[in-house]
């Protein structure tokens, strides 16, 4: 991704802290016999509130919800040993983000497809639970927003700290923010469709624009290539988006032909860099369709053809030699890469000038 996001800390974190308690203190201790009642939320009072909340209320949410910590209580109480420590790994696995994000060996992830091959009834109520932690069904129940506060209000704050106004996954789109009323969608980075655990942590949930989210990544799995009939699948690195050290992607144009009126996209080549990091471009470009939609960019009339008409206006109407504008710009584009689609800009303004375009 072309930057990174700030980690906004906000009382919604909260709701991990209440699953991580069923998970470790509930949910792996039912193999010890003791019968499910409230009495096992007691090690966490906010938590056991709503529990018990839960418990008197005939809202959908709260049946929801109990009665699935319920019913995976009982099946992990048939668990072994062993098997509880095999989901503990999972379950801290599943939530390191950035360490998936690395692909660090040493992190054993798991998939619902992977738990179904082994308990399949356990699969099948985790998947539920987990993909409907983010219902507003739930998250609009009093008793829980109380404690954890609104996923909007998340936003706001979010976005007040992260206020760039474009999407760090393309850099094209404008995110809506602080001055709009509505808000775009948070991508679960690794799809809730497919992880469990980690559906409602603020490490893998994103803000992404809507062409990101919807028309590109989809439930597109970051941490796997695509599934292909020879190689299979396997792990790959990807941009941990919350990086504290994210490294800027060099980005070369070279243009084929020399006429702006007709370019099209097999006329335009994009060359990613540094090396150090070409798996993770790699897999950036995969997952959201970079080169497709920085080529079309740049074939577009308010693209390449607008961007190279504002260096022609300064040679035409200002005298202004042309390795002059350019470096004008080249300053411009480097104070603000973001604006105005900068990032591009520059590069295929670069391109142009090699090939003689504006001479």
């Amino acid at each position: 991704m072309l930057f990174s996001y700030q980690y906004v800390p906000h009382p919604m974190e909260k709701m991990q802290e209440f699953i991580d308690f069923i998970f470790f203190e509930v949910w792996c201790k039912a193999p010890e016999g003791e019968p499910f009642s409230l009495d096992l939320f007691n090690g966490n009072a906010e938590l056991k509130e709503v529990i018990e909340a839960f418990h008197y209320s005939d809202a959908k949410g709260a049946d929801f919800f109990n009665g699935h910590v319920e019913r995976i209580y009982d099946l992990f109480a048939k668990l072994t040993p062993d098997q509880i420590d095999e989901f503990k790994q999972w379950y801290q696995a599943n939530n390191d983000i950035e360490k998936i994000c690395a692909n660090n060996s040493a992190t054993p992830i798991v998939r619902y497809a992977d738990i179904q091959k082994i308990h399949p009834d356990l699969s099948r109520q985790l998947a539920s639970f987990f993909k409907g932690l983010y219902s507003k069904d739930l998250l609009n129940l009093v008793a829980l927003r109380e404690k954890i506060g609104q996923i909007d209000d998340h936003y706001d704050k979010f976005m007040e700290v992260n206020n760039l106004g474009k999407c760090p996954f393309c850099g094209i789109s404008t995110m809506l923010g602080v001055y709009h009323t509505k808000r775009e969608a948070y991508d679960h980075f690794l799809p809730k469709g497919l992880y469990p655990f980690n559906s409602i942590n603020f490490c893998n949930l994103v803000p992404a624009c809507h062409h990101c989210n919807s028309s590109y990544k989809l439930s597109q799995d970051p941490a796997f290539t695509p599934k292909d009939p020879v190689k299979k699948t396997s792990r790959r690195k990807v941009f941990y988006p919350y990086s504290a050290s994210s490294q800027k992607i060099e980005i070369t144009i070279d243009l084929s032909k020399s006429n702006i009126d007709n370019l099209t996209p097999s006329d335009v080549q994009i060359t990613f860099g540094p090396s150090a990091i070409n798996e993770e471009i790699e897999s950036w470009k995969d997952i959201y369709g970079i080169e497709e939609r920085f080529k079309a960019q740049c074939c577009y009339p308010l693209g390449g053809k607008y961007w190279l008409e504002e260096l022609r206006i300064q040679y035409c109407n200002y005298k202004v030699a042309p390795e002059v504008a350019l470096a004008n710009t080249q300053q411009v584009c480097e104070n603000n890469p973001f604006a105005d689609n900068n990032f591009l800009k520059i590069a295929f303004l670069e391109a142009c000038h090699r090939i003689g375009m504006w001479n």
